[in-house]
């Protein structure tokens, strides 16, 4: 549906009213991930949060369609190329907080303060444990290596978690060699790319591939679903980069009525009490360091991520289409 279709679709929805003592969040992030955490906010506070859950570009429209009549306080969304989006199109306010600046590293949240992580994740390479030793893995770039062909498998390209990974590689490689390195992780797939990283990891399981790369927490889900899954993370480029990370993360809706409130429920997700349970029930890793990790999360071991800012995942985000398309990566 056109852009301009969208928002006038959402321009005729009628919210309704909302009192000082409540906040409206728009979220990406999935209603069960979230509700809990909010019930727990208005038991210790008395500010009731609602929400309304879709996809982040419905989201984004409808932020933009109703302008300065939004209901909206709050935007989250799963991604940082998401919440780049909102930024860029003057949906979220610039918020100077110093709980916030002390919580959350300089690279996971916007330099220009409009939008903050509260969790992370790897996107990284997971491997059978039956058929690979991880002592024959290195990078992602060496994923593209000739040894591997035949064993790869990726989710496809449409999904923006990996736009947002080719667009950090683009911010470090260059376009031209992180083309080359796609157009060898294309002629080394094992099958055509998954529309799910569950799928992906349950078909290294099962023989169809030795090795992927895929969000973290999918194959803590699995883990913790089926202990012995014979699939393992493997941090990528620890002798360089470090392994890629995104974000779930949240910014101050630009037109919200309620900025004062917003910001301190703000730094409550940020803080340490909140910051194990918020990022514990998808299998995260908390955006505040020394916060302590879900089981199975810290089973994986500790490793060196990425410290570009996560912003380059939206700004370079067309880019990163352009070349995977030119890859031939479906």
């Amino acid at each position: 549906m056109p852009r301009t279709l969208i928002a006038l679709v959402l321009a005729s929805l009628i919210a309704p009213a909302v009192s000082a003592a409540e906040l409206v969040v728009y979220t990406e992030r999935k209603e069960p991930l979230v509700k809990p955490i909010f019930e727990r906010y208005q038991q210790e506070t008395g500010t009731t949060v609602r929400l309304l859950s879709d996809g982040a570009p419905v989201l984004i429209e409808r932020l933009a369609a109703e302008g300065a009549n939004t209901r909206a306080d709050l935007f989250m969304a799963v991604d940082a190329g998401s919440l780049w989006q909102a930024a860029e199109r003057g949906l979220l306010a610039p918020t100077k907080s110093a709980a916030l600046e002390a919580a959350i590293p300089a690279n996971l949240r916007d330099p220009q303060g409009r939008w903050f992580a509260l969790s992370q994740r790897a996107r990284t390479i997971v491997y059978s444990t039956e058929r690979v030793k991880p002592a024959e893995l290195s990078s992602y770039e060496a994923l593209a290596d000739a040894k591997w062909k035949g064993r790869l498998c990726l989710r496809s390209s449409k999904k923006v978690y990996n736009m947002s990974l080719v667009a950090t590689m683009i911010e470090r490689l260059g376009a031209q060699k992180t083309e080359q390195v796609a157009r060898g992780w294309v002629a080394n797939l094992a099958t055509a790319p998954f529309a799910d990283d569950t799928l992906l990891a349950n078909a290294i399981a099962a023989g169809q591939c030795d090795v992927g790369i895929i969000n973290t927490y999918y194959l803590g889900r699995l883990q913790h679903d089926k202990p012995g899954f014979p699939v393992q993370v493997f941090w990528a480029n620890q002798d360089g980069s470090g392994a890629h990370v995104n974000v779930s993360g949240a910014g101050i809706v630009a037109a919200s009525k309620h900025k004062a409130e917003a910001q301190k429920f703000l730094e409550w997700l940020a803080s340490d009490a909140v910051q194990g349970d918020f990022a514990s029930v998808n299998f995260e890793f908390p955006a505040k360091p020394g916060v302590k990790l879900d089981p199975v999360v810290a089973a994986w071991g500790p490793f060196k991520h990425d410290e570009v800012n996560v912003s380059v995942a939206g700004h370079r985000q067309a880019e990163a289409v352009r070349l995977m398309d030119r890859a031939g990566w479906r």
